[in-house]
């Protein structure tokens, strides 16, 4: 049996959140520490090869974070629920609005991977290739993703909770999981509401890549593009992260 998701609140509205590729479940910033636990209830789950599942093998997929996702949903007695998905965690939680039964009612995705995978030329291949073993490319990813413009102080703790909290094996096979999985043409006319939330900063996963994606495959999507937020708003402006989840979540 993997280890139980960490559950943050009892309210009513619940919320399944699925992590980055350099997140965990303990890996959200200040975010669990807002939420109104009597409004919502969150589920913060760890892939395997993360967190309190590092040391757990697998295919290292997104139907395979799917199934665990859904089965720890069963565990915790979910009949629907909503999906959070950061970067990553964009692309797993349509795979899990896919294999849910209808049991999703809404998506929210922060930076969110669509479901088409990423394209790379040769050299941001390499950068991201060798990011399973490399400390100075994980800093130069996130460096890089949120506009070369923060702190080192804070780039170096989030490389080394990145590397405390995943399996170099794992990291590396994810990697070829969300930038190389497209099942566009399952999702494409999917009626769930969704809200893709990008950073103004953010080069890579930006409000463009939404208007080509999300924004076309899915008629009740919508998009906010945050102020001063690169592709961790979870950690770089988190109230305003929440406010946007919960005036969505609110009109489920």
């Amino acid at each position: 049996m993997p280890p139980a998701p960490t559950v943050v609140g009892d309210g009513p509205q619940k919320v399944l959140a699925l992590h980055g590729w350099f997140g965990s479940a303990t890996g959200w910033g200040p975010l669990p520490d807002l939420v109104d636990g009597d409004r919502y209830r969150y589920a913060f789950v760890d892939y395997r090869g993360y967190g309190a599942r590092r040391g757990e093998t697998g295919e290292y997929s997104l139907a395979e974070i799917s199934r665990d996702a859904l089965a720890a949903v069963d565990a915790l007695g979910w009949s629907s629920f909503a999906v959070l998905g950061h970067s990553m965690g964009g692309s797993a939680m349509q795979r899990v609005l896919l294999d849910g039964g209808g049991r999703v009612t809404g998506l929210i995705g922060v930076s969110p991977v669509p479901s088409t995978g990423v394209p790379f030329d040769e050299a941001s291949w390499q950068l991201f290739s060798g990011a399973a073993e490399k400390r100075e490319a994980r800093y130069a990813i996130i460096d890089m993703t949120t506009g070369g413009r923060l702190s080192s102080t804070w780039i170096d703790r989030m490389v080394s909770a990145s590397l405390e909290d995943s399996d170099p094996e794992a990291f590396g096979a994810y990697l070829e999981a969300w930038a190389h999985t497209d099942f566009a043409a399952e999702v494409a006319g999917n009626p769930t509401p969704v809200l893709a939330v990008v950073g103004q900063h953010d080069p890579a996963l930006g409000a463009a890549v939404m208007e080509q994606t999300f924004l076309q495959q899915y008629p009740n999507a919508s998009l906010e593009v945050l102020a001063n937020a690169g592709h961790y708003a979870m950690f770089e402006t988190p109230v305003a992260l929440l406010t946007s989840i919960e005036r969505f979540l609110d009109q489920l």
